[in-house]
Parts: structure tokens; sequence; C-alpha cells
């Protein structure tokens, strides 16, 4: 799971679903893990959230504050 998660929101998202433009209510999550346990991080919403299809997206971390990054693979072991 994630070392650390940000919310934000509430958002307003506006998109496409079954044929309409639909103006919904969401909040967002970024979760920050490491590459060894993005697929927990990324099964978690995909079984438990009330869309058929949740946004869940990776971003990879390229370089960062070492010290930082020591700690998200502690956090996350």
């Amino acid at each position: 799971m994630p070392a650390c998660a940000r919310v934000v929101g509430p958002v307003v998202s506006v998109h496409r679903r079954e044929g309409e433009v639909r103006t919904d209510q969401e909040w967002q999550v970024v979760g920050k893990t490491t590459a060894a346990a993005t697929d927990r991080l990324v099964e978690h919403p995909r079984s438990t959230h009330g869309y058929d299809v949740p946004e869940v997206i990776v971003s990879p971390i390229t370089r960062g504050n070492p010290a930082y990054l020591s700690w998200l693979d502690e956090e996350t072991a």
C-alpha cells in the first residue's frame, strides 16, 4: 500500500460515460509508493470503488530526494 496518500477535493469532473457528458463531484487521491508495491495499490480502488472503471494511473519516479525515496522504500516494505 502507499507510504502516503494525498486527498484533494472535492473536485468537479466532467467526463463521458455511457454516451453522455456528465459532471460529478469527486475526490482525487494520490498514493505514493514504490514500483514493487504498485500492483497492490492499483488493485485496491479497482476492487472497492463504486465506479465500474475507476481512474487509476501510475507515474514513475525517475529522480528525487534520496532521503525521501529511502523513506518510501522503508514504509512500503
